[in-house]
């Protein structure tokens, strides 16, 4: 009912509800919503939150632009500062914790040849991060010699930990690489101790967001198909929003120990614009990053609420010593919520 006059006051909420007993349940008490930041108006992305430092890694993905940003929460107010690993990682699109959440783990969405002083050909690809050294290591650059598209978005599998990652075309329309696709958008599963990569998913026609459930026998995938653009070897076309296109979260069993990836069903009709980032909470909850906001999902799909900003939020990550805030990050802002919802622990 769009002509009702009190649909307007929903613009000015910063938490929208749809379920009464449980969004209250998880907002808790004293909820609170803090615009942290106000930065660059390009795409952010790949937030990771490592616990024995207290930091916020994230990336800017802009032209050119080589460091990532760290916001350390150790201060009050946090800061906000540059940060250059060795060797430096191009396009940060996806991230997350490994090594019992001690390392960085960055899905690299850039490439070309001339990448660092001295210049250095990086192609898109997993790399690893120690916080501490700053030292960066490449695991995974290729399939079987054809380089990825974009390194979008990845989870670990909290049993195996394997790593599992999407590989849009949203590089080549970006610029963020020179080389036109070599591969169809896919979903991947790579094994970090022997090396080897295996197709979980060719179906999804943008492959974005990725998470697993608690127990990791649930995947989610999401599908950001309403954005592309022309996949022209002469030149990548500029992506546009196609409202009829496809804007949905999928769910997946995973089965034989983590393994086998099968049973894919629609989860998640996007409201108004595409799922960019999708977390999994400690409670089940599906948590993505819908546009102007965040989505929060029950484990059958049922929106329950949305917290709402004044920027386009790219993707998010729990932090804070219980894992009970979600930090957000978009173009244009990076902002805080404290509620009832936790993170998943590092495995």
């Amino acid at each position: 009912m769009p002509s009702d006059p009190s649909f307007s006051l929903l613009s000015n909420a910063t938490f929208v509800v749809f379920d009464q007993t449980r969004a209250f349940q998880y907002l808790g008490s004293n909820p609170s919503f803090d615009f942290i930041f106000q930065v660059a108006d390009v795409v952010h992305e790949a937030p990771v939150y490592i616990p024995s430092q207290n930091k916020l890694y994230l990336s800017q993905l802009a032209l050119d632009y080589l460091p990532q940003l760290v916001v350390d929460l150790n201060q009050d107010p946090p800061s906000l500062s540059e940060y250059l690993p060795n060797p430096p990682v191009y396009a940060a699109n996806g991230g997350t914790t490994y090594g019992n959440g001690s390392l960085i783990l960055f899905g690299a969405s850039g490439g070309n040849k001339s990448i660092g002083n001295p210049p250095t050909e990086q192609r898109p690809g997993l790399r690893l991060i120690d916080p501490v050294t700053n030292k960066s290591t490449t695991i995974l650059n290729s399939y079987f010699g054809s380089y990825h598209n974009t390194i979008d978005d990845l989870a670990v599998h909290p049993i195996t930990k394997h790593i599992f990652f999407t590989d849009p075309d949203y590089s080549w329309f970006t610029g963020l690489t020179d080389t036109p696709p070599q591969l169809p958008t896919a979903s991947y599963r790579f094994d970090p101790t022997t090396g080897a990569t295996f197709l979980i998913d060719a179906t999804i026609s943008q492959p974005n967001g990725i998470a697993f459930a608690p127990d990791g026998t649930t995947l989610y995938i999401s599908d950001t198909g309403s954005i592309a653009a022309s996949l022209s070897p002469l030149g990548p076309g500029v992506a546009t929003f196609n409202i009829t296109g496809q804007r949905t979260i999928y769910a997946f069993d995973v089965t034989n120990n983590g393994t086998r990836v099968s049973n894919k069903r629609a989860f998640y009709l996007s409201q108004s614009w595409v799922p960019d980032g999708l977390k999994v909470s400690r409670e089940g909850l599906v948590l993505t990053a819908a546009g102007a906001g965040v989505d929060v999902l029950d484990d059958i799909g049922q929106l329950i609420m949305r917290v709402q900003t004044n920027y386009t939020v790219n993707n998010f990550a729990f932090a804070g010593e219980d894992l009970n805030e979600i930090w957000m990050v978009g173009q244009g802002g990076i902002s805080r919520v404290r509620w009832n919802i936790q993170g998943q622990l590092p495995t």
